[in-house]
């Protein structure tokens, strides 16, 4: 895999200088170009051994492109904030806007690899994390990312002599860190793991280049080179992403039954029994969250619903019980232009609270296959790739710690009626209802099939779907909250 970055790749003095003005001036034009059409970002990830020329083939890049329209990002350890969050989640914060460049000097690669050269995983753990790498990359190159990654390569001997070269001048003996010298002792594993980590994720949609470092005129001229070339190809394609959908299709049962067809809408429950097991669960729930043991984990709990079916007093009731430090509700809408330039999961990811904390979406990532899917806001190629992206998500914050709790709030059409005439007649519930909740009544067919074909793909045993027989306000707050109690009990042992 190495083999063709070890045969002394070189170009001359006068080549390099030949060449560097004409393709600084055509990397200057594409980024322009780039920034003007906004169709996609494009994601640049450095590595490859120390001494190879990475640091300064960044800072050439940035020399010869304009500063203004990169994000670079160099990442050291993680720090707390992060280590109480899923592993990827630094890296979701920082992926770069449509229209711009973004360049990761190290990246998950670096975590996933040096956590296996020393030791601190095992190889099935390794691959876990390559895994989880190539199904980000996979989602964010479905969402339009160019993904450009770089290995810098040199062979044991020549690393081994261009580190010792910086050491000597006392220019540049600053450059060469205690690390570099491990990672030097260690280069024969860094290359088996680096070799096993590139063979798997060199794809079609995130592919590596591999790149000789000897020569600095070679490595600088490769690099740019291919810069321009990808992102030339990719505006000339209009901003076409590579399409590696592969979702299994969507087949509607031949007797039109779904599942929401099974629920028991108008379930029994007095004001007493309510104000009695209210008191009771608000008292466990609060109880829960300041448990010692919930301070390694987190609660996110995702409020779906037809409209009216009470997701806002559920939520009030839920939040009467925890410390108001502790948790934070998010009131989902449509889009803002910063979250609208980034990968369509970004706004949710910034929000996934810390180990200890709770957030509340009211409404959630589901809009994707909802009320994208049923508007037409989304094409179909890319709301039928969401529930995979969205199983993925989840399955991260659970692992990392986290109970997600599921809800979908259900009432009749009648109950919807019912509710929406009542808003109109009551002076401060007017601002409830709007045009848009009436013209969603006229496409209630089409969103109970979404919502039942949501639940099929998406409700897996760590993360369910729990429905909710909404039409007795009472009831369907008592159920929430004793499933987030019983939610709890069983992940802290209670």
């Amino acid at each position: 895999m190495f083999e063709s970055a070890e045969i002394g790749h070189s170009i001359s003095k006068e080549n390099y200088r030949e060449q560097v003005p004409l393709l600084r001036e055509a990397l200057l034009d594409v980024q322009y170009d780039l920034k003007e059409k906004a169709d996609f970002p494009v994601l640049i990830l450095i590595h490859g051994f120390d001494g190879a020329g990475r640091g300064e083939t960044m800072n050439l890049i940035n020399e010869w492109l304009d500063p203004r329209l990169i994000d670079t990002v160099a990442f050291a350890s993680a720090n707390d904030e992060e280590r109480a969050r899923p592993w990827m989640w630094r890296y979701w914060q920082k992926l770069p806007a449509k229209g711009r460049i973004g360049m990761f000097f190290g990246s998950y690669y670096s975590d996933a690899l040096f956590d296996r050269v020393y030791d601190e995983i095992d190889h099935d753990a390794f691959d876990r994390e390559i895994f989880d790498i190539m199904r980000l990359e996979r989602m964010i190159s479905q969402d339009g990312a160019l993904i450009l990654k770089f290995w810098f390569h040199l062979t044991k001997d020549k690393q081994r002599k261009r580190l010792k070269e910086l050491e000597k001048d006392p220019a540049t003996r600053w450059r060469v860190t205690e690390d570099d010298k491990a990672n030097m002792e260690r280069y024969d594993t860094i290359r088996k793991y680096g070799e096993h980590m590139i063979r798997l994720t060199n794809t079609a949609y995130a592919p590596w280049i591999v790149v000789d470092g000897e020569d600095a005129n070679f490595r600088s001229l490769t690099v740019g080179q291919t810069i321009l070339k990808a992102i030339r190809n990719r505006i000339n394609q209009h901003g076409t992403a590579v399409d590696v959908s592969e979702a299994p299709p969507l087949l509607a049962p031949i007797d039109d039954k779904v599942i929401l067809d099974t629920l028991q809408l108008d379930q029994n429950m007095d004001k007493a029994e309510y104000k009695t097991r209210l008191a009771e669960l608000q008292g466990r729930l609060s109880k829960l969250t300041r448990d010692e043991r919930f301070k390694n984990h987190s609660l996110v709990l995702a409020f779906e619903g037809n409209d009216a079916a009470g997701k806002g007093g559920t939520i009030r009731r839920i939040t009467q019980a925890l410390d108001a430090r502790s948790y934070r509700v998010v009131p989902v809408a449509a889009p803002t232009e910063e979250e609208r330039v980034k990968p369509w999961l970004w706004r949710f990811w910034r929000q996934v609270p810390g180990k200890g904390g709770i957030t509340i979406f009211d409404r959630t990532w589901y809009g994707r296959v909802l009320v994208e899917r049923v508007e037409g806001f989304a094409q179909e190629r890319d709301w039928m790739r969401a529930y995979y992206e969205i199983n993925d998500f989840e399955h991260q914050l659970s692992e990392n710690g986290a109970v997600v709790l599921k809800f979908w709030l259900a009432i009749s059409n009648e109950e919807q009626m019912a509710r929406f005439k009542l808003r109109e007649e009551t002076g401060f519930k007017r601002f409830k209802i709007t045009e848009e909740d009436w013209r969603n009544r006229e496409k209630w067919n089409a969103y109970k099939l979404a919502v039942s074909d949501m639940v099929d793909r998406t409700s897996t045993s760590k993360v369910p779907w729990t429905l909710v027989e909404a039409n007795n306000k009472y009831y369907a707050r008592i159920k929430v909250l004793s499933t987030i109690c019983a939610a709890l009990e069983a992940r802290l042992g209670a």
